[in-house]
């Protein structure tokens, strides 16, 4: 007796579920591929090189507890007096033994601790920044390598669509020579051209192949080439902002130049620190001892403060005052430096973008349509004896390079894309 349906689909459903529950990546990457933000959250928290930064922060961060710490204590146990040799036939070693302890503390001023403090505060601050600065850059780097390989796989794509094209081709030209409409030699000239679009198609296999293995190695990723994929828009976006909206994002923004500022702050503090480094710290100390006096039977304990003031005759932090000084001055031409550099780059990536925009618009609003139409009309042409082979073959190979072109472009604008969020600091072409 065969069991009931409805049995059988829950069990296919249970397990389907079990699989499901128990590789959901897997499906969903098998199905899709990933976008560009998961391969950017991916590369966030798997990239070592970005990783082994962000420990670094954290040990800035650790800097300042060290930095506001007190200086300890200083406790001191001592005894002296003790009897060495018999005194008239008696030796009595702790007889005269006089115990003595002392404590001591460095007093701190001048607000010391509290400008270490706000020094390695700001020094955690510059190295979050330097932070952000490396993951902009290889942010950049990911995701040039992320639009190759979408450009790799349009590529891909254009390469299949203009072998299957060209077997069409083929099919009328065996047509027509079994009518005898074409010589045997124009049929072999346009089989034997089918070589250039089999070398395409392998040499885009190869290139998707290779650019996938580059955006797995910054991410850090063992999969398998064959199980890993991409998905996103391979196109452009017509619209631009003005230069000088660039330009203010990228001074709000950039980390390198918000690095640079911070790095004036923190001299300035050190300045200070040198200057309270300069002054005199007293060191206060207090000790008790019992010590037996024989003119006064009576004084055996006694108590006893102190104050050791260092005489800053010579030493004054001369040398460290005059070097935070031209430090200060150091990082302000660092920063006025980087504001060029931003500016540079803001207007090359700029420039860059806008020059690919100018030749893609032309491209998508009149030479795809017309190459399109020729290769069309001369195929019509073709297949009804009113147009040559050469023909045939030139209008096949424009259309294909007019494609390709296209490809290529729309490959250049999203590598300047990027290159413009990289000198902006944040994404602002998507």
């Amino acid at each position: 007796m065969s069991p009931p349906k409805s049995s059988i689909y829950f069990v296919f459903l249970y397990l389907a579920l079990f699989v499901g529950l128990m590789f959901p990546g897997k499906l969903v990457n098998a199905q899709s591929g990933y976008t560009w933000e998961q391969i950017k959250s991916k590369f966030e928290t798997a990239n070592p090189t970005l990783q082994a930064d962000q420990i670094n922060v954290q040990e800035m961060k650790a800097q300042e507890i060290t930095a506001y710490l007190r200086p300890n204590p200083q406790l001191t146990l001592s005894a002296d007096g003790t009897q060495i040799a018999p005194h008239e036939g008696i030796w009595k070693p702790l007889s005269g033994t006089a115990p003595l302890s002392s404590f001591s503390y460095l007093h701190e001023r001048d607000h010391k601790r509290e400008l270490r403090l706000q020094s390695a505060q700001e020094g955690t601050q510059i190295a979050s920044s330097q932070h952000q600065d490396l993951e902009r850059n290889l942010l950049f780097s990911l995701r040039s390598q992320f639009v190759q390989t979408l450009q790799a796989k349009a590529v891909l794509e254009l390469a299949h669509q203009e072998l299957d094209y060209y077997d069409h081709l083929i099919d009328i030209s065996r047509a027509r020579y079994s009518k005898g409409d074409i010589a045997q030699i124009d049929l072999d000239r346009i089989e034997l051209q089918r070589v250039q679009y089999e070398s395409d198609l392998q040499t885009a296999e190869v290139n998707l192949r290779t650019a996938k293995i580059q955006l797995l190695i910054l991410l850090d990723d063992r999969t398998p080439v064959e199980q890993f994929d991409v998905i996103g828009p391979f196109d452009f976006l017509d619209q631009l902002q003005p230069l000088d909206a660039f330009r203010q994002i990228a001074l709000d923004t950039r980390p390198d130049l918000k690095a640079a500022l911070e790095s004036v702050q923190q001299a300035n503090t050190n300045h200070k620190l040198a200057i309270a480094n300069g002054s005199t710290d007293p060191t206060l100390g207090a000790w008790y001892t019992y010590n037996p006096s024989f003119s006064n039977p009576y004084a055996n304990q006694t108590l006893g403060v102190s104050v050791s003031i260092p005489l800053r005759v010579f030493d004054r932090n001369q040398g460290e005052k005059a070097r935070t000084q031209l430090d200060i001055g150091r990082n302000q031409r660092l920063t006025d430096a980087v504001h060029a550099q931003v500016f540079g780059d803001v207007d090359s990536a700029y420039t860059q973008i806008d020059s690919n925009l100018i030749l893609l618009r032309p491209y998508k609003a009149k030479y795809l349509i017309q190459a399109t139409r020729v290769r069309d009309t001369v195929t019509y042409a073709y297949q009804r004896g009113g147009a040559s082979l050469l023909d045939l073959l030139n209008a096949q190979n424009d259309y294909r390079n007019v494609q390709l072109a296209y490809l290529q472009l729309i490959g250049s604008y999203l590598t300047a894309a990027s290159q413009l969020n990289l000198a902006v600091g944040r994404e602002v072409i998507q």
